[in-house]
């Protein structure tokens, strides 16, 4: 009514006074946006732990229009001349502050048609409805308005919405102003020791309901703190972190700065290798936030296919052939992926590395005794691999093959002596029955040894300590023709030595560099042919555990890209 009068005003300088006030339509669209905003990262469907009713996105929006909060913000935000966007993001992020819980599901849970259109507060405390109004009582006492659980706020009549909630959970966790973790098998005055022994622990879903959210709160059995600890975040308390950290094996830093994404593949997946769900395809589906990951959700497809797709992903995304690494049985989906995420229990080995004093001195050693333009051909064939892919469940693996030329067995056992051109003799132990031969005694079947190409391997110079190519005084014409072959003289003239050491990072340098690294012992995959120009990769109950007989061999490394079934 005020801005009204002064629209309309008569005189010229009450109508300037206008210029004070902000239009309370900009005000709205400016906090409209801010809503927006504010449940960018939340489902659709939120309790109110006020008034104990299940509200959608509309209700959510209707419910801040009509609070104080949105009406005092209108009023005080016109009686200036500015917008003052950061208050109004401050009070709606405030305002829509939400509270997730984690807990192991019972027999009887509250789902979405128990509760919807009903107060919580007023339902019959039966099963999970207790549950429930417990976790909306903590959530109001705490100050929080707004309050979710996978139980009640998901339909699951709708292959649509649990789509996007399976692959939106670990987002809406990770921006959860608390996530309350319910501990329904630990009484109350448990000692320490009590939350590592609880199922909690062990269920798959819940891996990513505590690395995902900043701030967490454990309540026991009868919703009080669990060891009564009243630090704000239970994340900052060193006695429960020490705790998780003994339960789960995981160190305590990786638990409180989890991030997302592909870095470190191989460890996330030891991490919740011994993990169980109730649906078996939920074993890769509550994985998909952990890596960063949106695929199609199919109930029903069984968890070969699920955890299969999931490994595909991992590989075809981020090139880390480290997920090739397990032992157990053979997936049905590509027989180099693993048919159960408990084939990642077991550690993948590492090797110590060489020092750069030993890199040094062998590849000193190697230019005595190699041809360095065989040595940079296999650089440069090396370096021109592409990464590994997946085409119909087919893996098309860039690799090193070393062909077999004997497999004996061991008689009254299951463990195998093979024998691969280039490479000493090994031993591998398997369920499957495989063909004996010799040179003596050969078959048209062929197997090969090989190591899945690591494109780290790679050397590549720091060249953020190069100097500015700006500043680089040659010429164009100073430079060989790209493309032009070099013969060992002109590559050792490149290689320059300052001191008896070789300059870092010049081509034969990076080509014997990378034969060092090539000749340590390596994780090799056994292959049997199927058809022509396919394999299948033959499971070992341990690491097959490689090495070349002599790296000087260059030629006896057959580079190529091999389609596994």
């Amino acid at each position: 009514m005020m801005l009204f009068k002064l629209d309309h005003a008569p005189e010229a300088h009450v109508r300037d006074l206008r210029q004070l006030y902000i239009h309370p339509s900009r005000v709205e669209a400016a906090i409209r946006i801010a809503a927006c905003k504010a449940l960018e990262y939340t489902s659709l469907r939120l309790l109110n732990s006020s008034t104990g009713l299940l509200c959608d996105r509309a209700a959510q929006i209707n419910a801040f229009k009509a609070s104080a909060e949105y009406k005092e913000l209108l009023s005080s935000t016109t009686k200036h001349s500015d917008l003052k966007t950061e208050r109004i993001a401050d009070v709606v992020g405030t305002y829509f502050r939400c509270v997730l819980l984690s807990h192991r599901w019972e027999e009887t849970e509250a789902m979405l048609p128990d509760i919807q259109d009903k107060v919580v507060y007023k339902l019959n405390r039966l099963g999970g409805i207790t549950k429930l109004q417990s976790f909306c009582k903590v959530s109001r006492d705490a100050g929080y308005r707004w309050a979710w659980m996978d139980t009640c706020c998901i339909d699951k009549r709708s292959n649509t919405e649990v789509q996007e909630s399976v692959n939106s959970m670990f987002v809406w966790y990770r921006h959860s102003a608390l996530t309350i973790v319910y501990l329904s098998d630990v009484p109350p005055s448990s000692k320490p020791g009590a939350l590592a022994r609880s199922i909690w622990n062990e269920r798959g879903w819940i891996f990513q309901e505590f690395v995902a959210p900043k701030v967490v709160i454990f309540y026991q059995k009868d919703w009080s703190l669990y060891l009564g600890d009243r630090t704000p975040n239970h994340k900052e308390s060193s006695a429960i972190m020490k705790e998780l950290e003994n339960a789960t094996g995981i160190d305590v830093q990786a638990l409180v700065t989890f991030r997302p994404g592909m870095t470190g593949a191989r460890e996330k997946l030891q991490w919740v290798s011994k993990r169980v769900t109730t649906l078996q395809e939920d074993v890769a589906y509550s994985l998909f936030g952990i890596f960063g990951i949106t695929l199609p959700v199919i109930y029903g497809e069984r968890r070969q296919s699920a955890l299969g797709r999931l490994l595909q992903e991992i590989v075809a995304r981020s090139g880390d052939i480290s997920v090739l690494a397990w032992i157990g049985q053979p997936s049905e989906f590509n027989s180099c992926l693993p048919a159960d995420i408990t084939s990642y229990t077991t550690p993948s080995r590492t090797l110590p590395p060489l020092s750069e004093d030993d890199i040094h001195t062998q590849v000193s050693s190697l230019r005595e005794s190699v041809s360095t333009a065989l040595a940079s051909k296999m650089y440069d064939q090396l370096g021109q691999l592409s990464a590994p892919r997946f085409a119909n469940c087919r893996l098309h693996l860039p690799c090193i093959s070393f062909r077999v030329t004997e497999v004996r067995r061991k008689r009254g056992s299951a463990e195998y002596r093979i024998k691969a051109d280039g490479l000493h003799d090994l031993f591998i132990t398997t369920a499957e029955t495989l063909v004996q031969f010799s040179w003596a005694k050969p078959v048209q079947q062929t197997f090969l040894l090989i190591r899945a190409w690591d494109r780290d391997l790679i050397w590549v110079p720091d060249f953020a300590d190069q100097p500015d190519s700006t500043d680089d005084t040659e010429s164009i014409g100073d430079w060989s023709e790209a493309g032009s072959p070099l013969d060992d003289s002109q590559l050792y003239a490149s290689d320059k030595f300052h001191g008896g050491s070789p300059v870092e990072g010049e081509p034969v340098y990076r080509a014997l560099r990378l034969m060092v690294r090539l000749g340590q012992p390596f994780d090799a995959f056994l292959l049997a042919q199927q058809r022509v120009g396919e394999y299948k990769r033959i499971a070992s109950d341990h690491n097959i555990a490689a090495q070349v007989k002599d790296i000087t061999s260059v030629d006896n490394m057959d580079i190529c890209t091999v389609e596994i079934l």
